[in-house]
């Protein structure tokens, strides 16, 4: 090997190299600086001079001329000696302006051919060392695409179904990284699901291998047709959609539910990893949870939500609220809390059909055994039953119109917590005049309708909330305290049935003051608030605040109209979040503290990140797939579209917005940026990082204001496919404020009109027969 002269000649390679060093000699100047350092596949370091407007197939090319080497360059490939990235064209000028140590190895396509190779021989340590490479370079495209042309999902796949230890969970982690990518993985079947499956629910089972595991379980429930990016083949309106042919989106929940009914226990172990000493292991037990959730489709709905709720999921959640080394969990926290939201909405939508739903028989079945009362008849001949209990009326689908499935399950619970006590209780009101009964099932109905407006159970997209909420998440135990308050206020105020609204009316004040401060307020002074009050100092409380508060407000038209605009609202301020990411914005590049584990160290003390719409034919693809960004010393003037954004963050592969996670540098760090960051930095109030689950912290960023915080935490959750809920108290209050305007506008619209509300609506009579049609409004 020669070194080349100082100047480089017309038509003269561009790519340069100094002679290696010895310990014997120094290198004889060559006039130019050189900018990396390469090292061959023989060991032999050489320092080289990289021109940044070449590709890297032509600094390889002439590379291997200057090395003289005798194989095509093509076999060869350029990757980072520190952290195995592969140099292509996007990273390269990034690779040499940071003087990036270099190595010069095998091509992606001879690197893949030779694994799939190592992995037929089955050799133990062969085959450990194969998957060890293959788990690190399975997400890059040309080595992907050439390690599945040689049939290297099959093999990995049969791997994974007979290997077990350390082997096993590399080859889990390869196929869960392989599975980043929106192809070639199609052809796993329910054999393999189910192995998977297995694994996850086995004793047996190591933590690393757990972990993938699950992962993998995730990513298949995600694959759901109805997630495909491109369009669907038409299906008949009963049928689910189905995925183009060779699409990797033909999984979905019902694919992995089905094989996890078949291993008994699987969901329950998945379930009680939630309380792991292991917080990835945590994590990934949330994030499953949370997509099986999201994604659980009508056929199954019952049957999960039961199991779920059988296995006390929410529990688990609650008690990892109140931990206080789980920060990492916050997001997946979060995201489980809005999702039991859509889950309860979604009860309190479904009407109560006994006649068709055979788990609705026989709920109320158990709540009438229960209750040990003696159906009879009265003076007309008609049936009394279900009024014994405090219905108005025999009609049960009209009992539980306003409050659904959500009023029956409540009722159960109820009567569960204590059969005894209910029975008591309803043979206690049944010996005292009619006129002095309280009605129990009617109590039971308002005070799911209470506790729902004050979560605000409005829509099944949004959750408002910024904090934990292990009271809403304990909605069956608050409902039971609360029906037993209403109980007790009507027995010591003497009430008569007139007196129910003003019962209702002290109901809903003292669930305001019961449930506030949720997330810092203990369980037992919950109880307290509801158990032992006295009447006359929440009937005074109650006085004061009806001074205070318009009883408009509390009209039912008026709730459902303020329901309504809180989805406007909620929708309104997402799309003016994500418009702020769509303008872009500058940030200090913070140090992240050790708990974010390992991160990408960045060029600049600055950073500007963008998110960028990308065209395409797709009707379903939003085009919103990255942030890109820049790092600079300095800012300025960033120009549309991506020519001074040369990096980019997959959105897809941000797992959490985690806040209040990096410290800013100082002043020593920001002109040194190869220091090693000191260890008693105190992380920013305005700082947020983007977190994958397996590979740490994307980008550790710190705002310059608390308004910019909010608009791009919020923005970026609201971004997510699996994610809706709200981090900041701002957005949270802008949703509230601009609920509380709309609210204000209509009802002076109608107040100028001078209308009446009414305090509910009273449907009129059907139609005697079906002789009329509906004209054209014009």
């Amino acid at each position: 090997m020669s070194a080349t002269n100082g100047s480089i000649a017309p038509g003269a390679s561009r790519t340069t190299l100094a002679p290696p060093a010895t310990n014997t000699t120094r290198p004889r100047s060559t006039g130019l600086i050189p900018t990396n350092n390469v090292t061959t596949k023989e060991g032999v370091t050489v320092r080289t001079r990289i021109d940044p407007t070449l590709t890297v197939d032509d600094v390889v090319r002439q590379l291997c001329v200057n090395l003289k080497v005798t194989e095509p360059s093509s076999n060869f490939a350029l990757r980072d000696k520190d952290t195995d990235e592969l140099v292509v064209n996007e990273n390269l000028r990034k690779k040499i302006k940071n003087k990036a140590n270099l190595k010069l190895v095998n091509s992606p396509n001879i690197e893949a051919a030779e694994i799939v190779q190592k992995l037929l021989v089955r050799d133990e340590k062969t085959c450990k060392m194969a998957l060890w490479s293959l788990k690190k370079f399975i997400r890059e495209e040309k080595f992907a695409q050439e390690f599945l042309s040689h049939g290297g999902l099959a093999e990995l796949a049969q791997i994974i179904c007979t290997e077990h230890g350390n082997t096993l969970a590399y080859a889990l982690e390869a196929m869960h990284n392989l599975m980043d990518l929106d192809y070639g993985w199609s052809t796993l079947d329910n054999t393999f699901v189910f192995k998977v499956v297995q694994i996850l629910s086995s004793p047996n089972s190591l933590i690393n291998v757990c972990r993938p595991a699950t992962a993998i379980l995730k990513k298949l429930v995600e694959a759901d047709p109805m997630n495909a990016p491109g369009p669907l083949i038409a299906s008949s309106s009963r049928a689910p959609p189905v995925a183009p042919p060779g699409s990797v989106y033909r999984y979905g929940f019902q694919i992995v539910f089905q094989q996890m009914r078949r291993e008994k226990g699987s969901l329950e172990t998945v379930v009680n990893r939630l309380g792991s000493a292991d917080t990835a292991m945590i994590l990934h037990s949330m994030m499953l949870i949370n997509s099986l959730l999201s994604h659980v489709n009508d056929t199954e709905w019952d049957e999960f939500i039961s199991e779920l709720e059988r296995l006390n999921v929410r529990k688990a959640v609650i008690r990892l609220m109140s931990s206080h080394n789980i920060d990492d969990l916050t997001s997946s926290i979060l995201d489980f809390q809005a999702n039991i939201v859509r889950v309860t909405y979604r009860k309190k939508s479904t009407l109560v059909e006994p006649e068709v739903e055979p788990l609705h028989e026989s709920a109320l079945e158990y709540i009438w055994h229960c209750s040990k009362v003696q159906e009879e008849r009265d003076s007309d001949g008609e049936v009394l039953k279900w009024q014994k209990l405090g219905f108005l009326s025999e009609n049960l689908v009209h009992e539980f119109q306003e409050v659904g499935e959500l009023g029956l399950d409540c009722l159960r619970n109820f009567v569960a917590d204590d059969p005894d006590l209910f029975s008591k209780v309803i043979l206690e009101q049944l010996s005292r005049p009619v006129d002095r009964r309280c009605p129990i099932a009617r109590a039971s109905n308002e005070i799911v309708e209470l506790l729902a407006e004050h979560w605000m159970i409005f829509a099944p997209a949004y959750s408002t909330s910024t904090t934990y909420q292990p009271f809403f998440l304990n909605f069956y135990r608050v409902h039971a305290l609360a029906t037993q308050f209403f109980l007790r206020m009507w027995n010591e105020s003497g009430s008569a049935a007139g007196d129910f609204s003003r019962i209702v009316a002290l109901a809903r004040s003292q669930v305001k003051v019961a449930l506030q401060r949720e997330n810092m307020k203990p369980w037992h002074e919950v109880e307290h608030d509801f158990l032992d009050c006295e009447y006359r100092a929440v009937r005074d409380r109650q006085m004061q605040e009806l001074e205070a508060e318009d009883d408009l407000l509390s009209k039912v038209p008026v709730r459902n109209l303020k329901e309504k605009i809180t989805r406007e609202s909620a929708e309104f301020v997402r799309q003016q979040r994500i418009q702020c990411l769509f303008q872009g914005a500058w940030f200090v590049n913070g140090i992240p503290t050790p708990a974010n584990g390992p991160s990408r160290r960045p060029n600049g003390h600055w950073r500007f990140i963008r998110l960028v719409w990308i065209y395409s034919v797709l009707p379903e693809d939003n085009g919103l797939k990255y942030l890109h960004y820049v790092d600079s010393a300095v800012q300025f003037a960033v120009r549309n579209g991506l020519e001074d954004l040369p990096e980019r963050i997959e959105i897809a592969a941000i797992t959490q917005i985690a806040t209040g996670t990096c410290a800013s540098p100082p002043n020593n760090l920001r002109d040194h940026l190869d220091l090693s960051p000191p260890s008693n930095l105190t992380p920013s109030p305005l700082s947020f990082s983007l977190l994958t689950a397996t590979e740490g912290s994307l980008a550790d960023q710190i705002v310059s204001d608390q308004l910019r915080w909010a608009d791009w935490t919020d923005g970026l959750n609201m971004l997510r496919r699996d994610s809706g809920h709200v981090t900041s108290d701002e957005t949270a209050g802008y949703i509230k404020a601009l609920t509380e305007i709309g609210l204000k506008i209509k009802l002076l619209d109608l107040s100028g009109e001078k209308v009446d509300i009414p305090s509910g609506l009273v449907a009129g009579p059907p139609p005697s027969n079906t002789d009329f049609f509906f004209s054209d409004l014009i």
